[in-house]
């Protein structure tokens, strides 16, 4: 049997052609990694020009976009299926526009905080509505083949972000980048406004209620998949943020190569979507499981090999790349499969799960991150040390999760025995 067209009407319910859709949908991803991975060549000056004295200190300007992102996935959900998806959009994505505009102009670290806070919190509207907008204008095969498109093109953004930065950086101010960034935002609204009416029918809108989020969350806590894969994907994220955190210190002050930031995060943030995509290739033929119990023991095995070089005085840039690109893959295969078992039992409240999940996921990882960054201490033995740590630590809440099994498929049925037996 053939798969469906994207042009089925079964499956297709989309106002604009399918490449167009794919395109917006992957625009509209990108926006979060551009307002994240794109400030890294910029943090010295960001940091010289408003008086921060403090290195680790300059971290707070990724910190505080991720905060705000990470509150903000609580509202875009229920909000988006009471008003729609185009007024929140709207509303979020010109947001965006004008929060960059406000960073461009703070005269005050403080102030920039507080714009990068409002920054993440708009643009968490283009991440969250825009799965909402895929799933009302495709179903089945059809769906899964515009998010995994559209995740491609989402994954090539961290690897371009830092360049952009850097090219700012050559031609004018730190504060060009925001702006520029207020202008990539403006494109892509514009392109919304004009190309995608409303997809959610007036029959299909609910009220808006807050209450309904005490009880998904309620439910995730209960759900052992639920929960433990969330944790699972708050420690590896955890990781990955104090590595976007300090990645600029340790390229120009540990490496002494500020030049090559931009091509030093392209090789390594790169092998991610390899990652992601290799297991779009292999996930129907070995599981979710396999693959991903598999990268996380591959994760924690390169990030401690990663740890005793930077000990052992043994670093090179050289095996700095290779070993952290490969760390990176293995992240991208684990968590690409960490997010789909998170939702196994949460088909009913989907929506409501996903921003709660989001939410721990995000609020977490950034604490997380932000701790490991602020470990800096001109070596890489923070960054590793907590790359291991938290690669053990979601090793042994998988583990609980799948109550001492790895490997094993949910649907197992000495899995399931072992489970009613257990209670």
């Amino acid at each position: 049997m053939t798969a469906p067209s994207p042009d089925d009407p079964t499956t297709n319910r989309a106002p604009i052609g399918f490449r167009e859709f794919v395109a917006l949908i992957a625009a509209m991803m990108a926006l979060t990694a551009l307002g994240i991975d794109s400030m890294l060549p910029a943090l010295p000056v960001i940091a010289g020009e408003l008086g921060v004295t403090n290195p680790n200190e300059r971290q707070y300007v990724i910190t505080a976009f991720m905060i705000g992102f990470a509150f903000a996935m609580l509202v875009y959900g229920p909000a988006t299926d009471r008003f729609g998806r185009r007024p929140v959009l709207a509303v979020a994505l010109s947001g965006y526009v004008l929060t960059n505009l406000l960073a461009a102009f703070a005269g005050s670290f403080e102030l920039l905080l507080a714009a990068r806070v409002a920054s993440g919190a708009m643009v968490a509207g283009a991440r969250t509505v825009t799965v909402a907008l895929v799933r009302d204008c495709y179903a089945g095969r059809a769906m899964a083949r515009v998010m995994s498109l559209a995740f491609i093109f989402f994954m090539i953004a961290p690897v371009l972000a830092p360049a952009f930065g850097q090219a700012v950086l050559e031609v004018g101010s730190w504060r060009w980048i925001f702006g520029g960034i207020a202008l990539v935002a403006a494109i892509i609204l514009l392109w919304f406004l004009a190309r995608m009416p409303e997809t959610l029918a007036p029959e299909d809108r609910r009220p808006m209620n807050l209450a309904a989020l005490g009880t998904g969350a309620a439910r995730v806590a209960r759900d052992r998949y639920a929960l433990g894969y969330t944790l699972a994907a708050t420690m590896l994220q955890g990781g990955l943020f104090g590595f976007i955190g300090s990645i600029q210190q340790i390229v120009f002050e540990v490496f002494g190569v500020p030049h090559l930031l931009a091509l030093i995060f392209a090789s390594v943030a790169g092998t991610m979507a390899i990652g992601s995509f290799a297991n779009s290739r292999i996930v129907m033929a070995l599981g979710t499981r396999v693959i991903s119990h598999t990268a996380l023991i591959g994760f924690i095995l390169f990030a401690a090999i990663h740890l005793l070089l930077a000990l052992t005085h043994a670093e090179t840039l050289a095996n700095f790349i290779i070993v952290q690109a490969i760390m990176m893959m293995c992240f991208g295969l684990a968590t690409s499969n960490f997010s789909a078992m998170a939702m196994e039992n949460m088909g009913d409240i989907a929506g409501t799960a996903a921003s709660v999940q989001g939410f721990v996921a995000t609020l977490g990882a950034a604490v997380i991150g932000a701790y490991i960054g602020q470990s800096y201490n001109g070596t890489t033995v923070p960054l590793y040390t907590g790359f291991t740590v938290m690669g053990v630590t979601a090793l042994i809440i998988v583990l609980i999760a799948e109550r001492g099994r790895l490997f094993a498929p949910a649907h197992d049925p000495a899995a399931r025995r072992n489970d009613v037996e257990q209670g």
